[in-house]
């Protein structure tokens, strides 16, 4: 059945989408569920059981396989919950009637089951007329579930190291091939061929002789050659990526993964012109490992979806990303975040967001991975962290342990953000003879690392009290840039309504377009690189920041080059750009100048 939206909610953090679905995928929205946080599942499954009155049996670390049998029941309870709620919109009742409603009242304007709803609503002559319609007609939003692939942890029992299978990701990734979805599990943070090969492990992930996948398999990419080398990766092992999701490597939320000054327009056009030639190359390697494997060979043509996420704010630039670079899927993350029917926030964080300005969401250091890292300045999370390091206890107790990555020599592995390490770098730090200045620096990016395990999913927590007992954490939060245009809460009819243009809830005119201020981001990145790199650059980082200038260039000349075409078709949001991109392409000659003096 083919998707009546063409938007779709990201995963945010391990607690913001956590049971998205089981609030908006009765209504045909897709979503997307981090099963990192086997902990807070746990708990979130033992809160829904005794919200709908299910039976609970707790999965405890001491069972066999704790983890992916964690994250297998409440994915299996999710996947039962929201079948019962969309199968009550059948049984013919007045709240039956209203979610029907409500469900064509969230879809685009041009969706035929409109016209063909008020149709049958005039000629309804049984209950059973209703319940064939919706089976033939609505379709659920999808469950799906996404694993970063360099949270692989190795795990041990009692002091012996467990096989690569009970790693972190390899645990998450058994607990969701194993569950009874019918959805795609989304790979992000790059490639991890342990993991990849894993999935070869399971029945799920190969496709049957009319080419349907049980379980899908969505990467998501930054540029066409990741996702090409990654694709092909997987296709000679007959696993079939059935979608590409471009992200914005700055104008997004979470981890900030970023290009070296690719920019998404010129990245999407590359899609878009090798897209028959990727589906080819990628089906004829399928087929071929499929043969060897003597696997079912499909006999339909294979299909690849190219979705595109981050910085999207308006209906146009929506809009203009599905006309322009053919895409089939929009994802918005940020702005969902001030939606409580489809997100889990807590109050003083929600108040933190709505107020938020474009100074107060930056690109930070915080994160235990070393990767840049989106963040809300005075955070509760933040707080906290900086409270406990001016009263001398900088770190975390790091109770899950999830980020514990690092290898110190004689111990264990460490998170960068844990109280043992810190406390460690510290006593080191101590040892030398710094002047102040220099210590200052380096005892502060010791301390900035924050606990994001506990941080990102204690607003969950929180709204549900799945800790009656236990004092109240702080809440780490990640949104993009974009957060700071939405300012107020917003019901599910109110976000669909402006994605699709019939409402703008964005009251500032302030905002720049989406390919304005990815640009402007990543401006702002390469100058500070240059900032980081001034006293004495090697050859290498010459060598990056010459083809980050270069691929920024050709950017700018791509969006010049288009602009004419997109002010004249989407004109509200696209008038200023030729203005707008040569303002930047000024600002990018004088960064080019500073990099040539160096």
């Amino acid at each position: 059945m083919p998707k009546k939206h063409t938007f779709h909610i990201p995963v945010m953090g391990t607690g913001f989408t956590l049971d998205t679905p089981l609030k908006v995928a009765h209504l045909g929205i897709d979503s997307v569920v981090s099963i990192v946080d086997d902990v807070l599942i746990e708990k979130m499954r033992r809160m829904l059981c005794e919200r709908f009155d299910i039976s609970y049996k707790a999965i405890t670390q001491n069972a066999e396989d704790f983890r992916a049998k964690r994250i297998r029941s409440y994915l299996n309870l999710l996947n039962d919950l929201v079948a019962k709620r969309f199968n009550a919109l059948k049984n013919g009742s007045r709240e039956s009637m209203r979610e029907i409603r409500k469900y064509l009242d969230l879809l685009p304007d041009n969706a035929e089951l409109i016209a063909q709803f008020k149709t049958l609503k005039n000629n309804l002559e049984s209950f059973t007329d209703l319940e064939n319609w919706i089976d033939k007609n609505l379709c659920l939003g999808k469950i799906d579930v996404n694993i970063m692939t360099k949270l692989d942890k190795p795990n041990f029992f009692k002091g012996e190291p467990l096989g690569v299978e009970h790693n972190d990701a390899h645990a998450a990734l058994r607990g969701y091939a194993t569950s009874d979805l019918e959805s795609s599990v989304v790979l992000s943070a790059g490639m991890n061929p342990r993991l990849y090969s894993y999935l070869e492990s399971f029945e799920d992930f190969f496709p049957d002789a009319e080419g349907n996948i049980r379980k899908k398999v969505i990467l998501k990419v930054s540029d066409y050659r990741s996702a090409f080398i990654q694709g092909k990766f997987l296709a000679k092992k007959g696993i079939w990526v059935s979608e590409f999701r471009v992200e914005s490597g700055l104008n997004c939320g979470g981890h900030a993964f970023a290009t070296e000054g690719s920019l998404m327009g010129p990245i999407l056009e590359e899609f878009g012109k090798n897209r028959k030639e990727l589906t080819k190359t990628l089906e004829s390697l399928l087929i071929q490992a499929l043969r060897d494997k003597e696997k079912t060979i499909p006999e339909n043509s294979m299909k690849i979806r190219i979705t595109a996420q981050g910085g999207v704010g308006t209906s146009e630039e929506h809009r203009c990303l599905i006309e322009q670079y053919d895409l089939d899927s929009i994802g918005w993350g940020s702005p969902f975040l001030l939606v409580p029917e489809a997100t889990t926030v807590d109050r003083e964080t929600m108040k933190k967001l709505i107020s938020a300005k474009e100074d107060d969401l930056y690109l930070s250091e915080i994160s235990p991975l070393g990767i840049p890292f989106n963040n809300l300045k005075n955070n509760s999370k933040d707080v906290e962290k900086m409270e406990k390091a001016e009263a001398g206890r900088p770190g975390s107790p790091c109770p899950k342990e999830f980020l514990a990555l690092h290898a110190e020599p004689g111990s264990k592995y460490l998170c960068t953000a844990s109280r043992q390490y810190q406390r460690n770098k510290i006593k080191l730090l101590n040892q030398y003879q710094l002047p102040k200045e220099k210590y200052d620096k380096i005892f502060k990016s010791i301390i900035e690392k924050a606990c994001l395990c506990m941080g990102l999913g204690e607003a969950s927590t929180q709204v549900y009290d799945l800790e009656p007992s236990a004092k109240k954490k702080g809440v780490s939060i990640c949104p993009g840039p974009n957060m700071a245009y939405f300012d107020k809460i917003m019901s599910l009819k109110d976000i669909a309504d402006h994605i699709y243009g019939r409402i703008n809830v964005i009251t500032g005119n302030n905002r720049p377009q989406m390919f304005v201020k990815e640009l402007q981001l990543y401006l702002t990145y390469f100058s500070n690189k240059i900032d980081e790199i001034k006293e004495a650059p090697t050859k290498q980082q010459q060598k990056y920041l010459n083809t980050f200038s270069k691929n920024l260039q050709q950017g700018i000349d791509y969006y010049l080059s288009l602009s004419e075409q997109l002010k004249n078709k989407y004109k509200e949001g696209f008038e200023h750009i030729e203005k707008e991109m040569n303002l930047q392409k000024h600002s990018m000659n004088e960064l080019r100048a500073r990099f040539a003096l160096m």
